[in-house]
């Protein structure tokens, strides 16, 4: 049973722990990843920018938990890189990378959407996500 949950707001530094607080049903790496791709927007495209975020149930199924964030800048796609040990940013999309199974953009004419896919349920007590079901485009890997 394919679930998911969408939230639609702005992006701020008030809005990352609001996120969290909201998926706190999920597992760890799903907040992580859900707030990183937030702060992702936020430091590259400045506060206030709206977003939709998506957490994406399919743990019955397949076994994984998909998170999206949207925004509305098609031009300006997320960077892995490498940052140095005394830089005190540019870790976001690295941590991405290390928790999810896989990692992509999916851009449109007036929007990019950046999302991961974990490995199991991504909720911290085993429980079924809930939410109103939703069909998803086919994933691109990284």
């Amino acid at each position: 049973m394919l679930t998911s949950l969408e939230f639609r707001l702005l992006a701020t530094a008030k809005a990352a722990p609001e996120l969290r607080h909201r998926l706190r049903d999920h597992g760890h790496d799903v907040r992580l990843c859900a707030t990183e791709l937030l702060t992702n927007v936020i430091d590259h495209l400045g506060e206030g920018t709206p977003v939709t975020v998506r957490v994406i149930g399919t743990a019955a199924e397949h076994g994984r938990v998909r998170v999206e964030v949207t925004d509305p800048a098609p031009d300006s796609p997320p960077v892995l890189r490498s940052a140095a040990g005394w830089e005190e940013s540019g870790r976001g999309l690295a941590l991405v990378d290390a928790l999810a199974e896989r990692w992509g953009v999916d851009v449109g004419p007036d929007r990019k959407t950046v999302w991961c896919e974990l490995v199991g349920d991504g909720r911290a007590d085993g429980r079924p996500v809930s939410g109103a079901a939703r069909p998803t485009a086919p994933a691109r890997g990284r």
